[in-house]
């Protein structure tokens, strides 16, 4: 079992570029997400400054100094703006290792003292990503349903599940 003592969450830089390329070219790690392999370093580099960089909450996952993958929390706004929503990944070297959950549990324990206005977080995850579902769980997120055919990921439609942890939830 690896040491995940040592786990933090911080802001991704553009010097983190090769950290980044590992997962983020990563066929397994990519599967479930909206976006494709990145196949060049300019595109990534693109991402990270026109995306990452300004985003409210987008931090790299460390072990140690170095990220292994990036959390994320996008807010909403208007009459929305009780709930924001969580995303995650991370390298597929590090899964099955707690590493996810732990990062998971770091957001939900700093976002809703950040975000005072913050009332639901939510997390939509394939229903084919079982280890995706298994972190929310172990991080303390109540599974609230499928929603059928929610989403066109990668050319076809695909049922998700909706998870949520509301900011008067027991923190684990």
């Amino acid at each position: 079992m690896e040491d995940i003592s040592d786990l933090s969450l911080r802001p991704l830089e553009l010097s983190d570029i090769d950290d980044f390329m590992v997962w983020a070219t990563d066929d397994k790690v990519v599967h479930f997400c909206t976006w494709e392999p990145y196949k060049s370093k300019e595109d990534a580099i693109n991402y990270i400054t026109i995306t990452v960089l300004p985003h409210p909450w987008f931090r790299a996952i460390c072990l140690g100094k170095r990220p292994i993958g990036a959390i994320s929390v996008a807010p909403n706004s208007g009459s929305d703006k009780c709930r924001a929503e969580l995303g995650y990944v991370l390298g597929s070297k590090y899964w099955g290792k707690g590493i996810a959950t732990k990062a998971v549990k770091m957001v939900t324990n700093a976002i809703f003292s950040e975000w005072p206005h913050l009332e639901r977080l939510e997390a939509l995850v394939d229903v084919q990503n079982v280890g995706s579902q298994k972190v929310l769980e172990k991080a303390g997120f109540t599974r609230e349903g499928v929603l059928r055919k929610y989403v066109v990921l990668k050319g076809r439609s695909r049922d998700m599940v909706m998870f949520s942890l509301l900011s008067t939830d027991p923190q684990t």
